[in-house]
C-alpha cells in the first residue's frame, strides 16, 4: 500500500503558519548534496538538513523560502558566536 496515494502534497510551511520561511545555504558535499539551515519565522532558530540539488530546489519552491544572503548570513554567526562565547546582546 503506498501512504501518499490519493494524499494532496503537504503545503507551504509559510502558509500553514502565516510566518516567512529562511534558506540558509551552509555548504555543499560531494557536488550533488546542499547543506543548508531552514527556518520559519526567525533565521535564528534553523534546522540543519541535506538534500540533492534538484530536491534542494524544489523544497524551496514548496515553502517560499527566502534565501540568506553572506550578510545575514555572517549576522546570524556572529549572534550565535556571541551566545556561546561571549554576552549576547553585548557588541563588543
Amino acid at each position: 500500500m503506498n501512504p501518499t496515494h490519493g494524499a494532496s502534497q503537504p503545503g507551504s510551511a509559510s502558509t500553514l503558519t502565516g510566518l516567512p520561511c529562511y534558506v540558509r545555504v551552509t555548504g555543499t558535499l560531494e557536488q550533488r548534496f546542499v547543506e543548508f539551515e531552514f527556518a520559519i519565522g526567525d533565521p535564528e532558530f534553523a534546522v540543519e538538513l541535506v538534500l540533492l540539488f534538484p530536491q534542494f530546489h524544489a523544497f524551496c519552491a514548496q515553502h517560499q523560502a527566502i534565501h540568506l544572503d553572506a550578510e545575514e548570513g555572517a549576522r546570524l554567526d556572529y549572534e550565535r558566536l556571541k551566545w556561546r562565547f561571549g554576552a549576547p546582546g553585548i557588541d563588543h
